[in-house]
């Protein structure tokens, strides 16, 4: 895990993870806070430790901007998981 200290207070890189529709309801949560890893470094990563099933037609937005897989996370980040969009 990438921790720091300061002092005698160890900070931990967090990630705010945000479910959406069907996703959230296979999830049982929509809003999570998650520390941010060696195995989360990308969207995608971050994806797969979540274990919901395959990433395919899932829409990925990182700070409320819609990315690919391969984006590099930081510290902070607001990364939502959306299910494929419908229109009408």
């Amino acid at each position: 895990m990438d921790a720091r200290t300061a002092g005698h207070a160890t900070v931990i890189d967090v990630l705010q993870v945000l479910l959406f529709a069907s996703l959230r309801d296979r999830a049982g949560w929509s809003v999570r806070q998650m520390p941010l890893t060696a195995r989360t470094n990308t969207a995608g990563e971050l994806w797969a430790e979540l274990q919901l099933g395959s990433l395919l037609a899932i829409n990925i937005a990182v700070n409320q901007q819609l990315v690919g897989p391969e984006r590099v996370l930081c510290n902070g980040d607001e990364v939502a998981f959306l299910p494929p969009f419908t229109g009408g």
